[in-house]
């Protein structure tokens, strides 16, 4: 099997749905079909895990970002022999903190009677600082968040309040892996992605500059091309 015909599975984050991916579903078809697994079903990460792995290939390389990357990481736990590489984007290996348990479900509750300002309240801290007035970003992040809506987002901050401490099964990964975060990434800094790449055997650890959490739409051209050297790996 060749890297050209290794399905690629792409997990979106919170409230982001299949676009999070366009530049990446664009620039990598000719190496891998690609497939955006549906992250608004579940209220629980193992739960989110298995129904992604009940529609996959029976062989594919992953990639999740931020809530993506929890689901990802169960994933290689549930069925590590099915996944031939790895890459986690501006995610964590860590559980939830009681403080960011408690900041989520405050924020579930007044989404169900202001989620639009939950929007707004989101997405400046979801990007670099100088994107924070991007019309274009903070429409696409508007739309994807408007289209799975106070429903969804509750059922997703469920499932990533339902995560375990993914750092003591790190060591046992064995796939090509990659490690991407953007530099300015305020939700999951740097630190933390240098914390997994130096517990995975062999990942590759990758920091884009000038780039917030949501690197995918932040640095299309960047991420794609860190994403095309990570398969060409297989």
């Amino acid at each position: 099997m060749t890297s050209s015909s290794v399905p690629l599975l792409l997990l979106p984050g919170l409230l982001n749905d299949a676009r999070l991916w366009t530049a990446q579903v664009e620039g990598l078809s000719d190496i891998a079909p690609c497939v955006v697994g549906d992250l608004t079903g579940e209220a629980h990460i193992r739960a989110l895990a298995r129904s992604v792995l009940a529609r996959a290939p029976r062989e594919f390389a992953l990639a999740g970002l931020s809530m993506g990357g929890y689901v990802a990481l169960e994933i290689m736990r549930e069925s590590p022999g099915r996944v031939r590489a790895l890459a986690l984007l501006d995610t964590q290996a860590r559980p939830d903190t009681p403080e960011a348990s408690k900041n989520r479900r405050e924020q579930v509750q007044r989404a169900e009677t202001d989620f639009e300002g939950i929007i707004d309240t989101l997405f400046p801290r979801l990007v670099h600082p100088q994107r924070a007035r991007d019309a274009t970003l903070q429409e696409l992040f508007r739309s994807m968040a408007r289209t799975l809506g106070p429903t969804v987002f509750a059922r997703q901050q469920s499932a990533i309040m339902s995560r375990i401490d993914s750092r003591p099964f790190l060591p046992r990964i064995a796939c090509p892996t990659l490690v991407l975060c953007g530099r300015e990434d305020a939700v999951t800094p740097v630190a933390l992605h240098e914390e997994i790449a130096s517990a995975i055997p062999g990942a590759q650890l990758e920091v884009i500059d000038e780039c917030g959490h949501l690197s995918a739409i932040e640095q299309p051209a960047a991420v794609t091309q860190a994403l095309r050297g990570w398969l060409q790996r297989l």
